[in-house]
């Protein structure tokens, strides 16, 4: 398997699951204005990271990806214990990540792309804070009697979790009083998977 990634992009969390899988794999970073480049668009039409080649196979789309690479090592219970209960559950907060927080993330990020004029789009980013310090309070909530998303074990969710997590601190999201996700972040930067893919990004 090959990952392609951006350091600290959403691609963090499929690294983070490639290490707890314990498989072989690539991995090849690509800079920003090289996704956008041909040679990119022939693996991501999007230009966007992540992308998984493994063999004949191209994946792109962070939770299908995350959701592939779970079912390589069920053992694992990376997409929940194998019931449909609890895959539901993974599924559930996977998607509220990825197309909520994640959505939601871009206008911070991307504040220029939708409004012009700073104080415009000033105001666009203080607005998407406000509603992301709101969704995080949902997951702080989740995570009052359990360590993980899901239950006891860290899921795919938790590895998406933790990178959107990175992001709120690097742009100044406004989550005190969030004690539960202080403590999961904390867990998760303790995690050996974790530390591996931060340090093969540079990240440390």
């Amino acid at each position: 398997m090959k990952l392609y990634y951006m350091p600290g992009a959403c691609s963090l969390a499929t690294h983070i699951t490639l290490e707890w899988l314990g498989k072989p794999y690539e991995t090849q970073a690509v800079a920003r204005d090289a996704l956008k480049q041909p040679e990119f668009l022939k693996i991501n039409p999007m230009g966007a990271v992540p992308a998984l080649t493994d063999g004949d196979l191209t994946l792109t789309q962070n939770a299908a990806i995350l959701e592939y690479l779970a079912e390589q090592a069920p053992e694992l219970k990376l997409l929940g214990d194998g019931s449909a209960k609890s895959r539901a559950e993974v599924r559930r907060w996977l998607g509220f990540i990825n197309s909520d927080l994640h959505r939601t993330f871009s206008l911070v990020f991307g504040a220029p792309r939708y409004l012009s004029g700073e104080a415009a789009q000033e105001e666009l980013r203080t607005s998407a804070s406000g509603m992301l310090r709101n969704m995080f309070g949902i997951l702080n909530t989740q995570l009052t009697d359990q360590p993980y998303l899901a239950g006891t074990s860290p899921s795919v969710a938790d590895a998406y979790l933790y990178v959107v997590l990175r992001w709120a601190k690097a742009k100044n999201i406004d989550l005190s009083g969030q004690d539960n996700l202080a403590a999961f972040s904390e867990r998760m930067k303790s995690d050996k998977a974790v530390q591996a893919a931060l340090k093969a990004e540079g990240l440390e």
